[in-house]
């Protein structure tokens, strides 16, 4: 959404693109996992009055939108992009199928993952974490808009801490804002790092991926 109201700001995510293709060509296979509230986010329609499952479904086809805008900007880098849909929409993407999403990441195509997983109340942050966990990912990169995870608001809060390294269990029993329970939960039983990091620091995504301490990192 970058700096609009609504919808896409074509210089974020041709941006983004660009830092996903330039780790991409260092030989990284790459899987995305895209929300939807810059267009639809389901709890928030829940709340002014539709029904959770109809605004969970609305916030899913917002997610298959996203997928196509971020394939077509990752294409004009000259890489290639499959997206992967957990509700069947084949005049426009692929089913979500784990042997075939692995075969793709494998021939090194860029993979993203609309729609969550196919299913209301749960939320993105439960797809990264399952669809990591699928294709036996080595990290789930939770790309937000501040540079890790922070004992309180560093914005109301001056004197907010930032934790370099954090265990699962300290997330969840001190409703640490990483990412919903569920999906750290997750995370945490089957052994999946998860890194905090902003995507809106340009670089930070190849700084990660070459080594080095950005963000937050949460495991055992």
């Amino acid at each position: 959404m970058g700096e609009e109201d609504y919808g896409i700001d074509p210089k974020v995510i041709n941006r983004i693109a660009e830092e996903i293709h330039q780790i991409h060509q260092l030989g990284v296979q790459v899987g995305i996992v895209i929300g939807g509230g810059n267009i639809f986010r389901g709890a928030g329609l829940a709340k002014s009055g539709i029904d959770r499952v109809t605004g969970d479904h609305m916030g899913m086809l917002a997610t298959v939108m996203n997928s196509l805008a971020l394939q077509n900007a990752i294409e004009k880098q000259g890489a290639k992009v499959r997206v992967m849909s957990a509700i069947q929409i084949h005049e426009v993407c692929e089913d979500y199928i784990r042997r075939r999403a692995i075969r793709h990441l494998e021939k090194g195509n860029i993979t993203v993952f609309a729609a969550g997983i196919g299913n209301p109340f749960f939320t993105t942050d439960s797809a990264a974490s399952l669809r990591a966990i699928e294709v036996n990912a080595e990290v789930v990169l939770k790309a937000t808009k501040v540079d890790g995870v922070y004992s309180a608001d560093p914005v109301k809060d001056k004197n907010a801490i930032k934790y370099d390294t954090l265990t699962y269990d300290d997330v969840i029993e001190n409703k640490l804002a990483v990412m919903d329970t569920a999906a750290v939960v997750l995370c945490r039983d089957q052994g999946m790092p998860i890194r905090i990091f902003n995507m809106g620091q340009s670089g930070a995504l190849m700084k990660i991926i070459k080594g080095e301490n950005i963000g937050t990192i949460v495991q055992n």
